[in-house]
């Protein structure tokens, strides 16, 4: 069994334990992992580069970093839980696809998008 695997069967068991599978409608799931996603650009509001690069290096700032980062997986994996996703197979189908689109030769170096890539 997977990390992620092991990962989601302890967080499924988690919340079965508390009975919160009713709030966790897809579309609930999706909600609340942007709702996470904005907590973690949160931290880096109002900040500069040079701050933001430091936030792993400050133990205050590490921890909520390190919080909202697993609060996004916490709610990713339930997210494929529900819609019957295997994580780890998407990944790298996507990653295939990324590398069709993003051939070494035409992108390395450049940060345009595939549709302007010559």
């Amino acid at each position: 069994m997977s990390d992620l695997h092991v990962l989601t069967a302890e967080l499924l068991a988690f919340r079965d334990a508390r009975d919160w599978r009713q709030f966790h409608s897809l579309r609930n799931l999706i909600v609340s992992l942007n709702l996470e996603a904005a907590e973690l650009l949160e931290l880096t509001q109002w900040k500069s580069d040079a701050e933001i690069a430091a936030l792993p290096v400050d133990p205050v700032s590490a921890e909520a970093l390190r919080d909202e980062c697993a609060d996004i997986l916490l709610y990713l994996l339930l997210i494929a839980d529900v819609a019957g996703i295997d994580l780890p197979a998407a990944a790298r189908a996507k990653l295939n696809k990324n590398g069709e689109k993003y051939p070494v030769a035409k992108a390395r170096g450049s940060r345009a998008k595939y549709t302007e890539l010559g």
